[in-house]
């Protein structure tokens, strides 16, 4: 007898379970539901995308061994080694898009390309670039407006000379709902699985990652820890002013710890059901 096992159901529900029907439909015996949680795992954004409408987002920080981000004054250059930003590279490859706020544009000037050790090796295809630029603060000068592939600018500003600049300047300018000086996040990223993006790459600032989570839109974090201390009066890793008390902390699993040349690649999900 013929015999077909499946992992899991295809979670678009468009077509969700028709072609393990009609292998039924002509005599074929059909099992699913074997290792879905493994299986889940191998492309976890297109299954976020399906079944909650946005992108599996993934936040990456570098820190030091005190869990500091940057200097006081906002110096970051380098908190880990080389092995450690060539892993990102990697990371940044498997993402559809890159996301970032105008603090970090700003402050850093960032190209958020994918960048190859080998200049001799094809070049990658470059994730989507995405900027959220409350006042349309970004000049057009800056470096990943010149770079091969998109960049998205999301803004809740009306300026039409400012947003006429940015598209000469190669990007593109959507309007989305604030908060105050804040983007609607859950609809920036509903956007963002419109455009087809199944996995984000978050590399920003604390205050744009402690918003994110704090919205609970960070499915998994990827922390660098570096050997060094920075002390107290350096940047921490989120912006989290509504964390009190212990109740209100983020409850992490560490999915996987490993050394990365010198440095440590610590990987958690974040479990929001508490």
């Amino acid at each position: 007898m013929t015999r077909v096992v499946a992992a899991m159901v295809d979670p678009n529900p468009r077509v969700a379970g028709q072609g393990l029907a009609q292998l039924q439909a002509a005599g074929i015996a059909v099992e699913h539901g074997v290792l879905v949680a493994q299986a889940e795992t191998l492309n976890p954004g297109f299954v976020m995308r399906m079944r909650k409408g946005r992108p599996f987002v993934r936040a990456k920080l570098a820190m030091s061994l005190d869990g500091r981000t940057a200097m006081a004054s906002g110096e970051s250059k380098w908190i880990t080694g080389e092995a450690a930003r060539a892993d990102v590279q990697r990371l940044r490859a498997r993402s559809s898009a890159i996301i970032t706020g105008i603090g970090t544009v700003l402050m850093d000037d960032p190209s958020l390309t994918v960048r190859l050790e080998d200049e001799g090796e094809e070049q990658p295809r470059q994730p989507l670039r995405v900027v959220l630029d409350p006042h349309l603060s970004l000049s057009p000068t800056a470096r990943l407006l010149a770079l091969p592939g998109r960049t998205l600018v999301f803004t809740a500003d009306n300026d039409a000379a400012a947003r006429e600049q940015l598209v000469r300047a190669g990007a593109e300018v959507v309007r989305v709902d604030s908060h105050g000086d804040a983007l609607d996040l859950h609809v920036m990223l509903e956007m963002l699985a419109g455009e087809q993006v199944n996995e984000a790459l978050l590399e920003t600032g604390a205050t744009l990652s402690g918003a994110m989570l704090r919205a609970g839109l960070i499915d998994e974090l990827v922390i660098y820890m570096a050997p060094h201390l920075m002390g107290n009066g350096a940047r921490g890793l989120f912006h989290l002013p509504w964390l009190t008390e212990m109740k209100d902390r983020v409850s992490l699993e560490i999915m996987d710890i490993r050394a990365v040349g010198k440095d440590w690649r610590i990987t958690a999900r974040c479990n929001y059901e508490r």
